[in-house]
């Protein structure tokens, strides 16, 4: 049975009280809400159009969580224009923001590490610089980060570790359009955030290609407008040493 699920068969699968209905109901409220608009305004268009999918997961380990990204990347396009894959982790107690931070990249850094497909052709594998971004399955995906522990940064909050994997291909048009109507709604896109948060957007929001623009730092945005400092290559360099001590040992 699959556990990769629309919005309409989580209704139906989670029509019980339990902590996917809860995170879900919260998630809904939040991307429906007229009195205070969510500032992604294409994550709510694929949202109402049922084009998003979910999955709840007791644990977001690597292992858990790439099944579940295969199986969405396998089918995506025929999701819809403005697909995203949501993973809810079970709440817990809440723990500090930088053991989120921590937990995230560690997160992506092994499913990486599982990942047999080569990079696309374009896509760098040098984190700073304007063409990296995270990789899966043979797909460019820009990834967002929510946690308990967002305060400040309400966009950036869930009840739940929340994970959301968005394929390169769904902004392809949008952030790299000249369209005024495009222009247009990434403008309204930021005026949402200064209404929605208790903090300013962060001034490293950018679009992807764009020479001074680093993928990464959009990922996981804390309570603080500081330059985010990112672990992912640190993480897969202590991976390569112990990789490399066993083969010695061997």
């Amino acid at each position: 049975m699959s556990r990769l699920l629309s919005k309409k068969e989580v209704r139906a699968q989670y029509s019980k009280p339990g902590w996917p209905r809860m995170v879900f109901a919260e998630f809904e409220a939040t991307l429906e809400s007229r009195s205070r608009p969510f500032p992604c305004v294409f994550g709510v268009s694929g949202f109402k159009a049922d084009q998003l999918r979910f999955a709840f997961l007791d644990q977001l380990t690597a292992s858990n969580v790439a099944t579940i990204l295969q199986e969405y990347l396998a089918s995506a396009r025929s999701f819809g224009r403005m697909t995203s894959l949501v993973v809810f982790g079970r709440p817990g107690p809440v723990q500090s923001i930088e053991a989120y931070r921590q937990q995230f990249w560690t997160l992506l850094d092994d499913l990486e590490a599982l990942d047999e497909a080569p990079r696309p052709e374009g896509v760098s594998e040098e984190l700073d610089t304007a063409s990296w971004e995270f990789c899966f399955a043979g797909e460019p995906i820009f990834v967002v980060c929510n946690s308990p522990a967002h305060v400040l940064r309400q966009s950036r909050r869930s009840t739940s570790f929340m994970v959301t994997f968005q394929p390169r291909w769904v902004f392809e048009g949008i952030t790299d359009s000249g369209d005024p109507a495009m222009l247009r709604a990434l403008k309204r896109v930021r005026q949402h955030l200064s209404n929605f948060d208790a903090i300013s957007p962060a001034p490293y929001l950018g679009s992807y290609g764009e020479p001074e623009n680093r993928e990464y730092q959009q990922y996981f945005i804390d309570d603080n407008n500081a330059p985010p400092a990112c672990p992912f290559h640190a993480l897969g360099e202590v991976r390569s040493e112990i990789t490399s001590k066993k083969g010695k040992v061997a």
